[in-house]
């Protein structure tokens, strides 16, 4: 089997969750019960407002730049940041409770990524170390 890069995989992961995100969110808008909320300004009980809406937006905004930022970053900086990150993200999926089953599946889909993130920062080796040449033996 062949080994991907960790940046890559890294990625690939966070495109692979932001999709579920989208999508699911997307989703919601076949169920009428759910644009009649929306149309109200009150959202399971919620009032949406501005600064809810640029809460939710920076939320977004972490898988988001995630994506770019596991390319563009360097180990030592990407490892630290992806694993607040992937927290954070965690921590905004779980707390937005599953109302139907397909919500429970990408819920579960998306927990499965993050966990995915997490083991991949984890197991992230530092090539350019193990590859360094052993000092000069003294004689």
């Amino acid at each position: 089997m062949e080994t991907i890069d960790p940046k890559t995989k890294l990625s690939a992961l966070w495109l692979f969750i932001l999709l579920n995100i989208i999508f699911r969110d997307i989703h919601q808008f076949a169920l009428a019960s759910h644009i009649e909320m929306l149309l109200t300004g009150r959202f399971n009980g919620i009032e949406i407002t501005e600064t809810l809406m640029l809460i939710g937006g920076i939320l977004v905004e972490i898988p988001i730049a995630m994506v770019l930022f596991s390319l563009l970053l360097t180990r030592r900086i990407c490892r630290p940041v992806t694993f607040v990150t992937a927290f954070i993200t965690g921590a905004v999926i779980v707390s937005s409770a599953p109302t139907d089953m397909d919500d429970v599946f990408h819920l579960i889909i998306e927990l499965f990524a993050i966990t995915a993130i997490l083991w991949t920062a984890w197991d992230w080796r530092d090539v350019e170390r193990a590859e360094a040449p052993d000092a000069p033996s003294v004689k």
